[in-house]
């Protein structure tokens, strides 16, 4: 099991590399289209195409490594006054909701993928790229999240996490 949760632990890293290389992407494009466009004055085919789905994907892959390091919205009032055990619960709790969702997103992505992918839809702009390009990373990135939340439940199921944020700030509050 440890071996399971380090090598998701590893996948939801290299995710973060991808969602941050797709995000300085865009950035690099939206500046060659400024220049493109109001330097150069020449058309723009691809770029807004481009940019749209690149940071739609950084979002959707790189989200097993928000969760991974817990930098999702997480309001803990609630955690920090329950005990340990009911902690831990309503943290399994949360993840086995996670997972539901993740689940039900990656395969109705997939649908959605293949349906693209067998009726070969494009954008309707100049580009027309085939739209199963962006739609892959809709299971892609549901799919590794979901994994992530089952390394999360095994991972607090055999007590190598503390159940939410606040859990972690009592380790600090004496510094």
């Amino acid at each position: 099991m440890k071996a399971f949760t380090k090598s998701i632990c590893f996948v939801s890293h290299v995710c973060g590399v991808v969602a941050s290389l797709l995000v300085t992407s865009a950035i690099l494009v939206v500046c060659q289209m400024v220049v493109w466009r109001y330097f150069l004055n020449a058309s723009t085919v691809w770029q807004t195409d481009y940019v749209t789905f690149a940071l739609v994907a950084a979002t959707l892959i790189g989200s097993p490594y928000v969760l991974l390091l817990k930098g999702h919205v997480n309001v803990d009032l609630l955690p920090h006054y329950l005990p340990h055990r009911a902690r831990v619960v309503l943290a399994l709790v949360a993840c086995v909701g996670g997972l539901v969702f993740a689940g039900v997103l990656a395969w109705t992505g997939f649908e959605l993928f293949y349906d693209a992918l067998d009726g070969n839809w494009k954008t309707e702009t100049v580009w027309e790229l085939p739209l199963w390009i962006p739609y892959i990373s809709i299971p892609i990135g549901c799919g590794l999240l979901a994994l992530q939340y089952v390394a999360d439940i095994i991972a607090l199921l055999t007590g190598q996490q503390m159940p939410f944020a606040a859990a972690t700030h009592s380790e600090f509050e004496g510094e």
